[in-house]
């Protein structure tokens, strides 16, 4: 059963035309909102389909449908489809700007993270201490820096039991110093380098330092955000809205060389009003690229030394981190079920063998002070 009556229906496809033509007259792009513009810029004539529709006479035998006869009207606005690319412009320009700025500024918040993050340049350093006491006697054995891409391959150096990695041990190192580093802040203490600890104790700063490390994650959100970003497809969203408002001095212009009508001074008038608003919005918008994208470069020169190898792919370095971060939070959860195995065979010991190989042979997990080589550092 239709909703409406048919002289209803008539009633509301009128009014409908009216809505139409009364925005395309004013250049209040409100009225009809996005969906719709996009749907009259479809119904778009050729110049022939134009041509026909302007010379069709009203006596011809031939009978005009409903969308012929909406179209014949539509084309008696001056420039009308000229008008509703500029006003499905105007329509999308808020939106576009608010995905544009939100974009950059997740970029400069995340090379802000990465940069300042203590527990991820504390990660660095002990993955680069790691690496230089396993290459003792060899020429990689004093290496002052690594690329980030090495992370990843962290896990592909695996101990004798093929299951513990690089990584494994380098978190197993860090959690004890960061365990031990929460507790005495909390306290008001002074971590001592060669401090003696009891067994609670060491139960206790390793489940505090692997929520530290754990924490990382959660930590570098932004750099999360970051790595799903295109830095092309975003520069190319600046491009277009910049070039955009070209459509909307044309439609200015056109206005200008036709005699003034009421008409055309309101549609003139709301295009200017929103030129100035728009080119300021797009100068902001361009200036907020060049910081963001400049912050990115200066970013992949602290970690990697030359950003001009990155050029094709410049957020490749938070996609790094990225993928580094998931497989951390594996290892972590890993490290906690080892330590927590561990604190069940001190309860109830188990014989050793003293034949059992250490998993990374020749690799001194302590020093004999009880130091580490990570605790030290800042």
């Amino acid at each position: 059963m239709p909703l409406l009556k048919p002289e209803e229906e008539a009633i509301d496809a009128v009014l409908c035309d009216l809505m139409y033509f009364l925005s395309l007259v004013t250049g209040n792009s409100d009225m009809l909102g996005t969906e719709l513009l996009e749907s009259l810029l479809k119904m778009a004539p050729t110049k022939e389909e134009e041509h026909k529709l302007k010379d069709f006479k009203d006596e011809s035998p031939f009978k005009l449908g409903p969308a012929e006869k909406f179209l014949r009207a539509l084309l008696d606005i001056p420039f009308a489809f000229k008008r509703v690319d500029a006003m499905l412009y105007i329509a999308n320009f808020d939106s576009e700007v608010e995905y544009l700025r939100r974009s950059f500024e997740t970029l400069e918040v995340a090379c802000g993270e990465l940069r300042n993050s203590r527990m991820f340049l504390k990660l660095l350093e002990a993955v680069l201490k790691t690496g230089n006491r396993m290459n003792v006697g060899t020429n990689r054995g004093d290496a002052h820096a690594f690329k980030l891409d090495t992370l990843l391959k962290l896990v592909d150096v695996k101990g004798t039991d093929g299951k513990t990695t690089l990584l494994h041990f380098v978190v197993q190192e860090i959690i004890r110093y960061e365990g031990s580093r929460v507790s005495a802040a909390n306290q008001n203490l002074k971590v001592e380098k060669n401090q003696q600890l009891t067994f609670q104790d060491d139960v206790e700063y390793r489940k505090l330092g692997l929520q530290v490390v754990s924490g990382l994650s959660g930590e570098l959100s932004h750099v999360k955000k970051a790595a799903a970003m295109d830095s092309d497809v975003l520069s190319s969203e600046v491009s277009k809205l910049a070039s955009g408002i070209s459509k909307i001095a044309e439609v200015i212009k056109l206005s200008e060389d036709i005699p003034l009508k009421d008409s055309i001074h309101k549609f003139a008038e709301s295009m200017n009003a929103f030129l100035k608003k728009a080119e300021e919005e797009i100068l902001r918008i361009q200036g907020q690229e060049g910081v963001a994208f400049s912050l990115v470069r200066e970013l992949t020169e602290y970690f990697h030394g030359n950003s001009a190898k990155e050029e094709a792919h410049p957020f490749r370095i938070f996609m790094v981190v990225r993928d580094f971060l998931s497989i951390l939070d594996g290892v972590c959860k890993d490290v906690g079920k080892i330590n927590e195995r561990s604190i069940c065979s001190s309860i109830r010991p188990m014989p050793m063998n003293p034949a059992v190989p250490p998993v990374f042979p020749g690799f001194s997990v302590r020093q004999p002070d009880g130091s580490s080589d990570v605790e030290g550092s800042p």
